[in-house]
Parts: C-alpha cells; structure tokens; sequence
C-alpha cells in the first residue's frame, strides 16, 4: 500500500523528511526515505491516510528502526533508503 509518510524525528534529533509506504502491518512498517535513519533507535512518523478525501486523517506512529537498505528511487543524484521500523504506538491525528 503506497501512502505517503513524513519521518518527525529519528532518534533525538527532530527532522521533516518525506517519503511512502511500501507495505503496513499492525506490528511494523517498510517505506522510502531520503536519509537514512539510525538503525535501532527510536523513530516518530506520520501516515497521511485518506489524503484526497474531505478531511485527510494520520496517523502518528512510533517504533524503532529495525532495517535501513540502500535502494533505486528512479531519480538520479537523489539517495533513498528502504526503511523497516517496528509500529510500536499510535494515535489518530485529524487535520482542522
């Protein structure tokens, strides 16, 4: 499932890096990012569900990053990584 994601904070440091998801569990997470974050530290993370209807909804998530992998986002001179991160709380957030 492909929705986009905004990494908020990895480990202490707070950051606004962009992203997608590639596949969602209830337990974890595998999605796309610019930088690579610290593999086993702790990682804050919103999902934006229902981006195109009335009122989007996230999904403020919070793990830790369990696998970070090199990979091909089609774009020359741009860095991604593949990201797996535990989905260890959560809440809903609305947009107002």
């Amino acid at each position: 499932m492909r929705l986009p994601l905004s990494i908020t904070r990895t480990g202490a440091e707070r950051v606004t890096l962009g992203g997608f998801t590639r596949n969602i569990s209830s337990t974890g997470v595998l999605f796309t990012a610019e930088r690579e974050p610290d593999l086993g530290g702790p990682i804050e993370y919103v999902i934006t569900l229902n981006k195109d209807g009335p009122q989007a909804v996230n999904l403020r998530c919070i793990g830790k990053v369990l696998r970070a992998e090199p990979t091909d986002n089609g774009m020359e001179n741009v860095p991604a990584f593949q990201i797996a991160a535990t989905l260890e709380r959560y809440e809903f957030v609305r947009e107002h």
